[in-house]
């Protein structure tokens, strides 16, 4: 019976983990907000004219013609659509990125990151982009290269959060990224990649003494504090022992 009592408990606590990683409305309404605008955008671009999906889309785009000419058009729309027709990666990756960073540091300090992330690694790439071009190094035909996505808020985000890490987690999950990053700039071969996603890890990376002052440990839920409870008190019953 003890045993059984202890393996419920167990369950329980591990549960309640989960349970309180888990997106909600109250913990992270950034998130999900933003998620459901890519949602929605997403499932317009595959329902609507394709014609009027690609106006919209090079309206929105933030290459070099379109900042130099409507800059803050470019990049506040740039980042409301996905680059492709599949919008369950950005679930995964907004879920292990912008979830847990919006949990620990706020809904305002998580939406600032991923708009650091954005907008930087946006005008450093094109910013390059632009000095190639004047330069005679590339076709003036990449000033028009459509540039839109939600990748380096995420990217950001993911830097961000590794600041808030043990040594361990750090260390796995930069190394991770750059293993990711080197493989998409050495299939893709494209500069606008090849700058930004660096560039908006290290923006992440860039405010980890700012986020470290401000994060927050999420309160305890009370079904966790009962469940604690109800352990100790099997304990103090002599169900089993109390020490570690």
């Amino acid at each position: 019976m003890p045993y059984g009592m202890f393996r419920h408990g167990l369950r329980t606590v591990v549960l309640d983990w989960l349970l309180e990683r888990l997106p909600t409305p109250r913990r992270n309404p950034f998130t999900l907000g933003y998620l459901a605008v890519v949602g929605v955008t997403t499932t317009f671009a595959k329902l609507a004219d394709p014609e009027l999906v690609q106006r919209l889309q090079e309206a929105s785009s933030s290459d070099g013609h379109n900042l130099l000419q409507h800059p803050l058009r470019a990049l506040v729309l740039s980042g409301f659509w996905v680059a492709g027709e599949a919008w369950m990666p950005y679930l995964w990756g907004f879920a292990i990125t912008l979830a847990p960073l919006e949990r620990r540091v706020g809904p305002a300090r998580a939406a600032a990151v991923f708009a650091i992330g954005h907008v930087g690694a946006t005008l450093l790439s094109q910013g390059v982009v632009m000095g190639a071009v004047a330069t005679g190094r590339m076709e003036p035909e990449a000033m028009d290269r459509l540039d839109i996505g939600v990748s380096y808020g995420v990217l950001a985000c993911l830097g961000a959060v590794a600041g808030l890490m043990s040594t361990r987690g750090r260390v796995l999950a930069l190394g991770a990224t750059g293993l990711m990053i080197a493989g998409q700039i050495a299939e893709d071969r494209d500069v606008v990649t090849a700058v930004g996603h660096p560039a908006a890890v290290l923006a992440g990376v860039a405010l980890w003494r700012w986020l470290r002052r401000v994060r927050r440990r999420p309160p305890t839920s009370r079904p966790r504090r009962v469940a604690a409870a109800a352990v100790k008190g099997v304990a103090a019953r002599g169900g089993f022992p109390a020490t570690r």
